[in-house]
C-alpha cells in the first residue's frame, strides 16, 4: 500500500479532498456554542530586567510527563495571575517583566468551564483506550509533503513559516507569529539562537527560476525577516516542567509586516466544536529538511491546557499552529482558525496505565485575552467573537 509520501497522485487527492470538507460541513446543521467569557488582562508597568545571557540549548524534541492530578488540573490556580504576566525580550537583548491583574478574576474562576463549548460538569476526560508505546509517528506515517506553487502559497499552507532555532510558526497577524515557547527559552534562559532570531517564508522552486538572485532547485528556498521582539508567559519561565508545557508558547512580532494572509485566532472548543473531531497542522519536521509537512488526525484526549492526539510529527514541528474548522456565529459558517500550538510528547499516567500522546497547548480564554493583547497592544480589542 502506498504511503502519501510515495505516491504523488495520492497527496493531492487527499489535499484536495481536505479543501473540499468544507462544502460537505456545509450542508450540517451549524452548533449553537454558549457565549464565551473572555477575561480582561490589566497589564502594569514594564519593569526592565538585566541582559539575557543566551546560555540555553535549543530542545527540538520537548518530552514531559503528566499524572492524574497534572491531567486534571484546570486554570483555576492561585498563581493563575502570576503565571499570566510575560517577559518582553528585544532584538538588542535587553528584557522587561510585565505583571498584570486579570478583571473579574474571581467569578472568571468560578464559573468558567473547562470546555467552554460543552456543559459546565463536563470537565476534563480520559477515554479507556490501549496502551501505546510508540512516539511521535503512531503507525504508518500520515503525514504529506506540501509540494508546487498551488498548494505553498495558498492559504492555509502559506500561514506557516520557519523559526531559525529550528522550529515552526504560525502567522497570526501582518506582524505577530505564534510558536512554542521551548523554541527560544528553556525555562531558565534564552536559547543561543534568540539572539537573532528570524523567522522564513518558503519562495517556491518557480519564484526562484524567475528571480535572477536564487539559484534553480527543487525545493523552495527561505527568505528570513528579522524579529523586533518575543514575548513569553511568566507561566513558562522557572516552572516545574509538567506545569510548564501548559504555557509552552511565545510570540514573535517582525520589524516589517509581511503579505501573506495569516490565520486567526479563537479560544479552542472541545472536540465536539470542532468539524470531524480533527485538527490539522503543517510544520517542517526534522526528517524532512526543506519540505512542508502536512498533517490531521482526530483528537485523542483533551484537559483544561492539552490537546492529545497522534498525528504524526518529528522535532522541528514545534510550535506550528493547530488549527481546526470552528463555527463562526458572526459568518454563519466553519472557518479555519489557530485553536493550539504543537508542543511535543506527553507520557500520561493514569491509574498506573501510562499512555504516549503528542500534544498542543490549547487557548484558553485567558491565554486568547493574553496572546490578543500581544497582537494588539489594546485589551479593548481582544473579546471572543
Amino acid at each position: 500500500m502506498l504511503s502519501p509520501r510515495e505516491s504523488p497522485l495520492l497527496t493531492h487527492l487527499l489535499l484536495l479532498l481536505q479543501l473540499l470538507l468544507p462544502l460537505s460541513l456545509s450542508l450540517l446543521l451549524p452548533p449553537h456554542p454558549p457565549t464565551i467569557h473572555v477575561p480582561t488582562l490589566i497589564p502594569h508597568t514594564p519593569t526592565p530586567l538585566t541582559r539575557s545571557r543566551f546560555s540555553a540549548q535549543t530542545q527540538l524534541d520537548l518530552t514531559t510527563h503528566c499524572n492524574s492530578s497534572c491531567f486534571h488540573r484546570g486554570e483555576q490556580d492561585e498563581q493563575l495571575t502570576e503565571k499570566m504576566a510575560f517577559e518582553t525580550l528585544y532584538s538588542d537583548g535587553s528584557r522587561t517583566l510585565t505583571t498584570v491583574d486579570v478583571e473579574d478574576e474571581d467569578e472568571f474562576k468560578g464559573d468558567a468551564p473547562l470546555f467552554p463549548y460543552t456543559s459546565q460538569g463536563r470537565g476534563a476526560r480520559l477515554k479507556p483506550r490501549h496502551k501505546r508505546v510508540r512516539r511521535q509517528i503512531y503507525g504508518a506515517d500520515g503525514r504529506f509533503n506540501i509540494q508546487g506553487d498551488n498548494f505553498l502559497l495558498d492559504y492555509p499552507f502559506s500561514t506557516a513559516v520557519r523559526i531559525s532555532t529550528g522550529c515552526t510558526g504560525v502567522l497570526v497577524s501582518p506582524l505577530h507569529i505564534l510558536t512554542a515557547a521551548h523554541c527560544v527559552h528553556d525555562g531558565k534562559d534564552y536559547v543561543k539562537g534568540a539572539r537573532k532570531l528570524r523567522v522564513g517564508f518558503l519562495i517556491p522552486p518557480s519564484i526562484n527560476n524567475t528571480n535572477g538572485g536564487f539559484t534553480s532547485t527543487n525545493k523552495p528556498l527561505v527568505r528570513w525577516v528579522r524579529v523586533k521582539r518575543t514575548r513569553v508567559p511568566k507561566g513558562w519561565i522557572q516552572g516545574p516542567q509538567e506545569v510548564s508545557m501548559d504555557f509552552d508558547y511565545a510570540l514573535l512580532e517582525l520589524r516589517w509586516p509581511h503579505r501573506r494572509p495569516f490565520m486567526r485566532l479563537s479560544v479552542a472548543p472541545s472536540s465536539d466544536g470542532l468539524a470531524g473531531n480533527r485538527i490539522h497542522f503543517s510544520g517542517f519536521d526534522s526528517d524532512r529538511p526543506g519540505e512542508l509537512v502536512y498533517r490531521f488526525c482526530p483528537v485523542e484526549e483533551e484537559s483544561s491546557d492539552l490537546i492529545y492526539q497522534h498525528c504524526d510529527a518529528r522535532p522541528g514541528a514545534s510550535g506550528s499552529g493547530v488549527y481546526g474548522r470552528v463555527w463562526d456565529n458572526s459568518l454563519e459558517r466553519w472557518e479555519r482558525k489557530v485553536i493550539g500550538i504543537f508542543s511535543g510528547h506527553q507520557w500520561l499516567e493514569i491509574d498506573g496505565e501510562n499512555r504516549d500522546y503528542n500534544v498542543a497547548v490549547r487557548i484558553t480564554p485567558l491565554k486568547f485575552a493574553q496572546i490578543c493583547y500581544w497582537v494588539h497592544g489594546n485589551r479593548l480589542d481582544c473579546a471572543q467573537d
